[in-house]
Order: C-alpha cells, then sequence, then structure tokens
C-alpha cells in the first residue's frame, strides 16, 4: 500500500470513528436529558454513559448547551446535517402536491412523525425551562423556528388559490398547533395512536384552511 493510500485511508477511518463517537455521545446525552434531566445531567455523567473521556465530549461539542442542541436538531430531524426540515426531502414532497387539501393531510402525517421523535425530550426541556437558561432558549429558538416554518407553508398555500383564510391565519394556525402539545394530549394521555392522530389533524385542518 503506497504512502498516500495509507494516509487518505487513515484520515477517513479516523473521520468514522469521530463521528461514530459523536453519535455516541449525542445518544448518550439525549437518555440522560430525559431520564435525568437536562439540569441534573453533568458532562461527566455523559462522557460516562458514552464510555469516552470528559475532554471528549468538550473537545466535540464545547458545551453542554451546544450539545443540547445538537441532541434537540437529531431528535428532530432524524441526523447530524445542518439542514432544516422544511427543506428536506420529505417535506420538499409534501410541498409538491398541488391539491392543498391532499397536501394539509400529508403535512399532517410528516409533523405527527416528528411529534412522536421530539416529544420526550421536549418534556423534559419544558420541565427544566423554569431553572435552566438553555432549556429556555432551545424552547424559544423551536417556537421561533415553528413560526418561521408555518409562515413558509402557509405562503405556498396561498400560491394554490385554494386557501378558505387569509394567509396569516392559516400561518398562524400552523404556528398554533405545530408545538406537540395536542399531539401530546391525544396520543400519549387518551392513547390516541399517531395514525388516527395525523388523521383527525389533516381533517381539522383541511376544514378551516381549505376552500370548499
Amino acid at each position: 500500500m503506497s504512502q498516500s493510500v495509507k494516509r487518505q485511508y487513515d484520515s477517513t477511518r479516523r473521520r468514522a470513528q469521530a463521528e461514530q463517537t459523536r453519535e455516541l455521545i449525542i445518544r448518550s446525552a439525549h437518555e440522560l436529558f430525559i431520564t435525568a434531566g437536562y439540569g441534573r445531567t453533568t458532562i461527566a455523567q455523559i462522557a460516562r454513559t458514552a464510555g469516552v473521556a470528559v475532554e471528549t465530549v468538550y473537545s466535540a461539542f464545547g458545551s453542554k448547551r451546544n450539545l443540547l442542541r445538537q441532541v434537540w436538531y437529531v431528535d428532530l430531524r432524524g441526523d447530524e446535517r445542518d439542514i432544516p426540515l422544511y427543506d428536506r426531502a420529505g417535506m420538499q414532497a409534501v410541498l409538491a402536491e398541488s391539491d392543498l387539501s391532499t397536501r394539509i393531510r400529508k403535512h399532517a402525517e410528516f409533523v405527527t412523525l416528528g411529534f412522536r421523535r421530539i416529544a420526550p425530550l421536549q418534556r423534559a426541556l419544558e420541565g427544566a425551562a423554569a431553572s435552566e437558561p438553555a432549556a429556555a432558549a432551545m424552547l424559544a429558538e423551536y417556537s421561533e423556528r415553528r413560526l418561521d416554518v408555518a409562515t413558509r407553508y402557509a405562503r405556498a398555500a396561498a400560491a394554490t388559490g385554494q386557501l378558505a383564510v387569509s394567509e396569516e391565519e392559516c400561518r398562524d394556525v400552523l404556528w398554533a398547533m405545530l408545538d406537540g402539545a395536542l399531539w401530546h394530549d391525544l396520543v400519549v394521555e387518551r392513547g390516541w395512536t399517531d395514525e388516527r392522530f395525523a388523521a383527525w389533524l389533516g381533517r381539522i385542518w383541511v376544514a378551516q384552511l381549505v376552500a370548499a
């Protein structure tokens, strides 16, 4: 094996190992933030759970607050790629539907999957927000992102000419119902299935937002 090929192999292997370590740290932090609480979880505990040195966690993420942000967006998006959920293939496939009623029903299914992924961490942060500024900041950022998504979605819906309400009302209705609270109440508290919830949410949105 030539030296250049060996160096390339070693570099590729190191990158793969670094990515695996990051994933392990993120999974460990996610578990501890939910089970022990964000405020009570320390970097040392995360490192011990992940089986790495404390310095490795700091080297990879810098701080517990930065790590929380990565944990949150991996939960929400499914991976660490810095691509907003709205711009990803799944959401773009929803937006490609020209019939607004069909689009909205598919959107309801799409967001229900997101509620399922993010709900445990979201509830943990809501419990910590009063005493932990980083938790409160993460929830505030999520609210801002939801408003941006609702704004872009409402604009695209208005462009179809099929809205029964103003673009602004569509935006506000979506923003208010994208926080996961209804999903938690009906699925977690009342025992609905995700499928039942998604179908119900789609019907509500179609009835409220789409011109007859």
